[in-house]
């Protein structure tokens, strides 16, 4: 958590997961903020939790200023962002690598997540990098793909995506929640993590379910 965050993202990655945010998200009226995208964890364990770093990325056959905004996106990572990495599912290369990755984490990045392809999967998996991608690719970006935009709004699988907004990522899927709904969720979701944990312990005393839902209301 940084001076000028609120957040204890330490604290929420081990209390918090993709489908109880959902839950809350849906309390909240908003029912479409899981991406609906083919992705997958490629490297790193547990939560992937973090505020959306956007960039925009194109298909080219030739670029004249090869990594440069990638490049400027990496370095002016701050601590606990996620890069988002909207290639619009283009699976020419892999945009994201190892030496990426390390050059995110040391800028504190907590990882990435890619609408394309990604390489170097057995060092990011050493490195043990959060990568979250559609597949992989050993093809270098160069002259193939290139960020157009930093920092603007995206849209990733029907979800619009603002810089700063919170994006998480498990094995179930991404969800983002948007900054104006950010407090009401992160409440609620761990309200509702709290309740489930008391209808787990009860169901495992011998509680049937369906009277332990009339109870708390959680299932």
């Amino acid at each position: 958590m940084t001076a000028s965050d609120p957040l204890d993202f330490t604290a929420l990655r081990a209390t918090l997961y993709t489908a109880v945010v959902a839950d809350v998200l849906d309390a909240l009226g908003l029912r479409s903020q899981a991406v609906d995208l083919p992705l997958v964890p490629i490297s790193g364990e547990g939560l992937l939790l973090g505020r959306a770093k956007t960039t925009q990325w194109e298909d080219v056959d030739e670029d004249p200023r090869p990594y440069e905004l990638e490049l400027q996106a990496v370095d002016n990572c701050q601590h606990d962002d996620v890069l988002i990495a909207a290639a619009g599912g283009s699976m020419r290369s892999g945009i994201w690598g190892e030496l990426l990755s390390t050059a995110a984490r040391h800028r504190g990045c907590a990882g990435v997540v890619v609408d394309g392809a990604v390489r170097d999967v057995a060092r990011m998996r050493h490195l043990g990098f959060h990568v979250i991608a559609r597949g992989t690719s050993p093809l270098d970006s160069l002259h193939r793909q290139r960020v157009t935009a930093v920092d603007v709004p995206i849209e990733l699988g029907g979800v619009r995506i603002e810089p700063g907004d919170l994006v998480l990522a498990d094995l179930d899927g991404v969800v983002v929640v948007p900054q104006a709904v950010e407090a009401a969720a992160i409440a609620g979701a761990i309200e509702k993590t709290t309740a489930e944990n008391k209808v787990r312990d009860e169901i495992r005393a011998g509680a049937k379910a369906g009277e332990v839902f009339q109870k708390y209301g959680v299932l």
